[in-house]
């Protein structure tokens, strides 16, 4: 999550943006309108490596899969999940190097295949929980999804390993054939597996900026298409391509406001990001992490609440796609706490989530 510039500065900038969007938009006698795909919300799990204290059991995924009041009712919650990761936990890097992490190689690719596909967790604790669930409260009124990270191959990487010959990242062909390796070998996984209770959606690229990766973004998105699956992407605000998702033939993009972690961001961000993405037909991300929480000793619950107001306020809420960036597990902290500032905010969210199933998403 980034913040380059001041809250000044971008106000200007992407106002001068969306107003030529709008005027475009008007020109061709339509009005601009935010992204919608088929999945109305999507829960970013950050599953895979070790120093995750979330390891995503059955129990653990109940508080994302549905929603008990204080009454004991139960609703559908979330209707899709991104799996995602970027660190292994035990030095390397799938994207976002920070520190003294190194590029993943084959063999830390395959590590987190591997990771995805472990019992009794991800995936499979999440086929488990829904069925559960379907067991007691009856089939949902829409079918769960799900997207999954695929390791960003870096230009310039010589060590990542060998298929038919070695691997040089220098070279482009060598970067897409990598990709395709790896998007294979999960297909090829994910149908032995026979989930039950939710279906492959797409793939998600990671990096969070486009700026290396145009020229082979659109042969990868291809390839992904190919096998008749979408190709997502969040860029933070003002990443390298962030208004490009179209031009990179992503399928769909979300904008993350980057108004949650830093105090100094006016508020005003969130009006010229959700006019950003109404212009350029986006989703939105709704980003807290357990700064949310009441008891939190940098609580952050008043900005968390700001997100709430401006996507009321700018329909976001009733007419887009929306992913939920919620730190590692703070949906289940909320879920769990006995602090009634918490319940509150958490029976808030799932309102707005239980209702939003009523959205009318395009077909797939």
């Amino acid at each position: 999550m980034n913040n380059r510039y001041s809250a000044k500065y971008l106000c200007f900038s992407i106002l001068l943006l969306t107003g030529s969007l709008f005027s475009n938009a008007a020109d061709k006698g339509k009005a601009p309108k935010y992204g919608k795909t088929t999945i109305a919300d999507l829960v970013l799990i950050y599953y895979g490596g070790i120093h995750r204290t979330m390891e995503w059991n059955k129990e653990q995924f109940t508080p994302y899969v549905i929603h008990q009041n204080d009454k004991g009712k139960k609703d559908w919650l979330f209707d899709g999940f991104l799996f995602t990761e970027f660190v292994d936990g035990k030095g390397h890097h799938f994207a976002h190097g920070k520190g003294t992490t190194t590029l993943a190689r084959r063999p830390e690719w395959e590590w987190l295949m591997e990771r995805q596909f472990e019992k009794n967790k991800g995936f499979s604790a999440l086929d488990q929980c829904i069925g559960e669930q379907i067991k007691e409260m009856g089939n949902p009124p829409f079918r769960h999804k799900v997207v999954v990270v695929i390791p960003v191959p870096e230009k310039g990487q010589k060590d990542w390993g060998s298929l038919d010959h070695q691997i040089d990242f220098s070279r482009d062909e060598d970067r897409i054939e990598a990709c395709k390796w790896y998007i294979d070998r999960f297909l090829d996984r994910y149908q032995k597996e026979g989930y039950k209770n939710f279906d492959l959606e797409g793939l998600y690229w990671v990096c969070e900026k486009d700026s290396g990766y145009r020229d082979i973004l659109v042969q990868v998105g291809d390839y992904i298409r190919s096998k008749n699956l979408k190709f997502f992407w969040i860029p933070y605000w003002t990443a390298s391509g962030f208004d490009n998702w179209k031009t990179d033939k992503f399928d769909f993009a979300y904008i993350q406001p980057n108004y949650f972690f830093k105090n100094e961001v006016n508020y005003e961000r969130m009006d010229a990001v959700c006019a950003f993405a109404r212009g350029t037909g986006m989703g939105l991300e709704m980003e807290f992490d357990e700064r949310a929480l009441a008891a939190s000793k940098d609580c952050k619950r008043d900005r968390l609440i700001s997100y709430i107001r401006a996507f009321e306020d700018h329909d976001v809420f009733r007419e887009a796609s929306i992913a939920w960036y919620q730190g590692g597990g703070t949906i289940s902290e909320l879920s769990r706490s006995k602090n009634p500032l918490d319940t509150e905010i958490m029976n808030r969210l799932a309102k707005i989530i239980i209702q939003r199933k009523k959205m009318k998403l395009p077909k797939k």
